[in-house]
């Protein structure tokens, strides 16, 4: 299984082996990562599972679509890193992928 790295807002640093076909923001609830809550299950309806894509990993996550990149737009703090993680699939070639948490959801 892929290994997702997240890093939250203080530098703490959890890694989780998440299932191909799960999301970034599913391996995060699993583990009990504090951070990220999913709060609609993964629907791209609540923003509440925003993170900040590590540079380096961004050409392999790819970009948020448009009903994406509209909720990303009303997160305050939100940048070109932003993506909500339960869009972010999680492929073989993700192993290893670096996401960090904001500070807070809204």
């Amino acid at each position: 299984m892929p290994l997702v790295r997240y890093i939250t807002a203080e530098g703490n640093e959890y890694e989780a082996e998440v299932p191909v076909g799960n999301t970034i923001m599913q391996g995060a609830v699993d583990n009990m990562i504090d951070g990220i809550l999913g709060e609609c299950g993964g629907a791209g309806a609540c923003a509440t599972c925003h993170c900040f894509v590590d540079t380096d990993w961004s050409d392999k996550t790819g970009e948020a679509g448009d009903s994406e990149q509209e909720m990303l737009e009303a997160i305050p703090g939100a940048d070109e890193r932003s993506r909500l993680s339960c869009q972010i699939e999680v492929t073989a070639e993700l192993d290893g992928v670096v996401v960090h948490l904001p500070a807070a959801q809204f």
